[in-house]
């Protein structure tokens, strides 16, 4: 029996609260259930106040077998940050957004060199995707050709040092495959439009759900974020690298990443985003998984 969580960006507190509320106790250094595991779909680290905590909390999990975690962007984002080209620089910019995107982990991290590279090391460990009989978990996109092709690329579907490396090449398979099942689907916007994000940044394309069909929507109702400057225009479907999506009849899917807001939902009857931005005031989200055929938001729980 699973519980899967969203993404928790440092908050340790609220990761406690949570486990708590689940049924989980500490025990032996690590928290754990008489008869369920944790599976976390990535985002330990960055922007919250306790990240080195939530480390703690989540390695020991998976080191006694109580959890499973995966990957997030941003775990992947920290290890192309600290890898170094051969000709100079890191594979991931030290421009200053990025820089401000980790400066939080960095600066927890001060004087822990030792522990911070440790935990990189581990991040190396995590894999990008998890499937069963029932259910299948990714940080952002379950796309079969991307996972597919992960499946025959990855070393026991991780990244070793050498893949991390070629990851980064801008128009490779690689690239594209991991950008998608880490960070989603994108498509351009309508010319001339644009948005500021979360962050502040500009942008001129926008997350799409990926587990809608793009021939039937529009560009405002394929959006992730609600985007009032995006029109009732038919998505045009030449943008997009694939015009596959995840159809109704496949299996049960969760995955964080979207910074969504309001009272946590199912998306559909096997689609489930469990990142309700508690990094930006918002809920901490599991999804107690039992043997439903379709998921329920009743089976939702948040601090």
């Amino acid at each position: 029996m699973v519980d899967l969580i969203g993404d928790i960006h440092g908050h340790a507190d609220k990761l406690v609260a949570l486990l708590l509320k689940l049924g989980y106790t500490q025990n032996g250094g690590s928290y754990s259930h008489p008869s369920r595991k944790i599976l976390f779909v990535g985002d330990y680290i960055d922007r919250g106040p306790k990240i080195r905590e939530t480390l703690q909390i989540v390695k020991a999990m998976v080191d006694s077998d109580n959890a499973i975690a995966l990957m997030g962007n941003h775990e992947y984002n920290a290890l192309c940050f600290h890898f170094q080209e051969t000709e100079g620089g890191h594979l991931r910019k030290h421009l200053i957004k990025n820089i401000i995107q980790h400066y939080e982990t960095l600066n927890q991290f001060q004087n822990r060199q030792k522990e911070y590279e440790e935990y990189l090391d581990w991040f190396k460990t995590l894999p990008l995707f998890y499937e069963t009989g029932n259910f299948r978990a990714v940080h952002a996109c379950w796309d079969k050709d991307n996972i597919q092709y992960l499946r025959q690329v990855l070393v026991n579907d991780r990244l070793n040092d050498e893949l991390i490396h070629q990851s980064v090449i801008e128009g490779t398979r690689l690239n594209g495959a991991i950008e998608e099942t880490l960070k989603g689907k994108e498509i351009k916007m309508p010319e001339g439009l644009s948005f500021v994000d979360k962050d502040g940044t500009i942008r001129t394309e926008i997350r799409i759900k990926w587990w809608e069909d793009p021939a039937r929507m529009t560009y405002k109702s394929i959006s992730v974020e609600p985007i009032e400057v995006l029109p009732e225009l038919a998505v045009e479907v030449s943008e997009l690298k694939s015009i596959d999506f995840y159809h109704n009849m496949d299996k049960k899917v969760f995955f964080g990443h979207y910074w969504l807001k309001g009272k946590p939902l199912v998306y559909r009857k096997n689609i489930c985003c469990l990142d309700y931005s508690v990094a930006k005031g918002g809920k901490l989200v599991a999804y107690r998984l039992e043997e439903e055929n379709n998921l329920d938001s009743s089976n939702l729980t948040y601090v």
